[in-house]
């Protein structure tokens, strides 16, 4: 480069730095731009909010105001009105109370000048002597007898009344050791069991397996006076016909 040219260079340096102070300036503006509108919409909001609040303010209804101040005041004087009416109640409150303090009290009252009663003295000694004790006497006699007829009459008539008998109806089922035992000879042997309470019933043959029957046979039995237990042993004495006992059905009656 000629040494002219660099020397014009920084002799117009002044004009260089004024020509980018320009430049920059330009562009600080550019953006601002978009900051300074919303900071004018901003303002109009403002302004339009000040206009509504003052058209609200001159619509505002006065009277409705002056009506609250009225009762207000009224309120107040109620309230002082009742707060007056509680102290003067208090007041009287305290004066009952102090009067009922000065008042003597009931129990300690002297009642020695109420006479005491004395009873009635009767001298007549005649009063005491039971003209009618006889005829008391046996009334008392009749009315003895005639509770211990009705007792004997209630236990005659208690006597007489049935007794209930606890009964219990039985089923039994009766097993031969095989098939080759007679049937009916066992079912004859079973019946020849007997006892005061014992009542046998009907009796059928009932197929078990390969030929063999079992006998059942059903009987009635007072609970008192019969045991099933003391049946089902006297069956098993009968082992020549009898494998084994089973109760099949037991029903009280």
């Amino acid at each position: 480069m000629h040494p002219e040219e660099v020397s014009s260079v920084w002799l117009n340096r002044r004009y260089y730095e004024d020509a980018e102070i320009a430049h920059y300036e330009n562009l600080t503006k550019a953006a601002l731009t978009p900051l300074a509108g919303e900071v004018a919409k901003a303002r109009q909001r403002l302004i339009e909010s000040r206009d509504t609040f003052t058209s609200n303010v001159d619509s505002i209804d006065t009277g409705a105001i002056k009506f609250m101040e009225k009762k207000i005041v009224e309120y107040e004087k109620t309230i002082t009105s009742l707060v007056t009416q509680l102290k003067a109640l208090e007041l009287r409150v305290a004066a009952l109370e102090k009067t009922d303090s000065q008042t003597k009290p009931v129990h300690q009252i002297n009642i020695q000048s109420v006479p005491s009663a004395k009873p009635a003295v009767n001298d007549d000694d005649d009063d005491d002597v039971d003209l009618f004790g006889s005829d008391s006497d046996e009334d008392d006699e009749a009315a003895a007898k005639v509770r211990e007829d009705r007792l004997k009459a209630y236990e005659a008539k208690k006597s007489k009344k049935p007794v209930l008998i606890a009964k219990s109806n039985v089923i039994l089922d009766v097993k031969p050791w095989d098939d080759e035992t007679d049937m009916k000879l066992m079912e004859q042997h079973v019946r020849k069991v007997e006892a005061d309470g014992l009542l046998w019933g009907a009796a059928k043959l009932v197929p078990l397996a390969y030929g063999i029957h079992k006998l059942q046979i059903s009987c009635v039995v007072e609970d008192d006076k019969v045991s099933i237990d003391w049946l089902t042993e006297q069956l098993l004495e009968i082992e020549d016909f009898i494998q084994s006992v089973d109760i099949a059905a037991f029903n009280k009656i």
